[in-house]
């Protein structure tokens, strides 16, 4: 397949990717404080499939496993917002089948292979291990956020998972310094910039529920 096109599908990824990102960062400056809109999740699902395919095509597992760890999560957040029931029925099948699709069509062609994925001569072993780290952090940021929403019946971006995703963030961008991928470098050089902002708009919020506090007491 050419390279343009890979590129294409990676950085259209990544550009949905940051517009969620910006989408969310405009709307939570207008209200002060940090917001979760159920257009961020559906740009988010719709966004990790792109990537997790274009994952696939550059034969880089750190990227496919950073996108495994989230989709059903951006799905399940969909669910908590009444969202996901809205969409058609023959969209959230294939939403809900496609990893599987992908793991069978390429088992049954003698084309998956995970040793090739993990030995990749283009990736040394020391930077797809990095770049696994990378991904796992930035991808627990979902799976601590996933819980805190089940806790409290709502979907929501709590402090934590901002945090996780600042740190994941920047070891992504180390990355893909080395690696020479301009798709994760354009898209989390953004991203790094809003997730820091976010950290600050939360922390002045909580500075001010403490404030109302006192002056109630």
């Amino acid at each position: 397949m050419s390279n343009w096109l890979v590129y294409g599908i990676g950085f259209l990824a990544q550009l949905i990717f940051s517009g969620r990102l910006i989408l969310q960062w405009i709307l939570s400056e207008k209200s002060k404080k940090v917001l979760t809109p159920s257009i961020f999740w559906k740009l988010s699902l719709f966004a990790s499939f792109l990537l997790f395919v274009y994952g696939y095509l550059r034969e880089d597992f750190a990227i496919m496993l950073g996108q495994a760890l989230t989709y059903f999560i951006y799905i399940r957040n969909l669910q908590l917002q009444g969202e996901w029931k809205k969409a058609p029925i023959w969209m959230r099948f294939f939403l809900w089948i496609f990893p599987l699709l992908i793991v069978i069509y390429y088992f049954n062609n003698n084309t998956y292979d995970l040793a090739k994925l993990l030995k990749n001569e283009n990736i040394p072993f020391w930077l797809l291990a990095l770049g696994i780290i990378a991904q796992t952090v930035f991808a627990l940021r979902f799976v601590y956020q996933w819980i805190y929403s089940e806790k409290n019946k709502a979907s929501s971006l709590p402090f934590g998972f901002w945090l996780l995703s600042f740190i994941g963030s920047l070891l992504i961008l180390i990355y893909a310094i080395i690696r020479r991928d301009p798709v994760l470098f354009i898209g989390h050089m953004m991203g790094s910039v809003i997730y820091f902002r976010n950290l600050f708009l939360l922390k002045r919020e909580n500075m001010t529920n403490l404030q109302k506090l006192k002056n109630d007491d």
